[in-house]
């Protein structure tokens, strides 16, 4: 519960990881795969948590309860998982906190904010340097339908949203004190991205060397 409100959470594992060249909800974060980290942190805020994973993907284990969906149609980018995971939380929750699985550096506090700020609005965003982040938001699971809408009609980026529904922009300083780098929004798209990662964590990436698994992303 967050202010009186009941707030689920949405994490969309879906992603090609091209550019990683492994699925990144299987890196190893320490003791824990990449994905692993995200829920636990997650968790620490809102309930139930919702996995949106692709069609045929597979995921690493979890020792905390989480609901796996599948997009029903794959390869339609982060809008498809908004709108399923949102979906499923229709009835459960008011609103749920949206995120990727590769935001290792996630902290709850800010995801805390993010909620607190949300007020009336039906998206509660982050925007610095002018760059809006939907995978570090906050929707009213309403939302599902505007994304359903848009998905229909061939548009699929998330930002769209931000012109059909009342959203709330939150800048930096408005989280600065929770977050002073940001790095709730620090996504680890390319193994140097993850090798930095793991150093600001105070682990060494030799010990967490990207090596071939037997898991599988399709």
């Amino acid at each position: 519960m967050t202010s009186g409100r009941r707030i689920g959470g949405v994490v969309l594992c879906g992603g090609r990881s091209s550019r990683m060249g492994r699925p990144k909800a299987w890196l190893p974060v320490g003791q824990e795969t990449m994905l692993a980290r995200i829920v636990r942190l997650l968790s620490s805020v809102v309930s139930p948590i919702i996995l949106v994973a692709a069609p045929k993907q597979s995921l690493p284990p979890l020792e905390i309860p989480c609901e796996i969906v599948r997009d029903p149609v794959g390869g339609r980018g982060p809008l498809e998982g908004i709108a399923q995971g949102l979906s499923t939380l229709q009835g459960r929750v008011q609103a749920a906190y949206v995120s990727s699985c590769d935001v290792p550096l996630l902290r709850p506090r800010f995801v805390e904010r993010m909620i607190a700020l949300l007020g009336e609005h039906m998206i509660c965003i982050p925007e610095v340097d002018g760059y809006c982040h939907p995978l570090a938001a906050v929707y009213q699971v309403e939302v599902a339908e505007q994304a359903k809408q848009l998905l229909q009609a061939g548009l699929f980026r998330p930002v769209y949203l931000l012109d059909r529904v009342p959203s709330r922009r939150v800048t930096l300083d408005e989280f600065r004190d929770v977050d002073p780098q940001a790095d709730s929004l620090r996504n680890t798209n390319t193994p140097p991205d993850y090798e930095a990662v793991l150093r600001t964590l105070g682990l060494h990436p030799a010990q967490n060397a990207l090596q071939p698994g037997n898991e599988s992303h399709q």
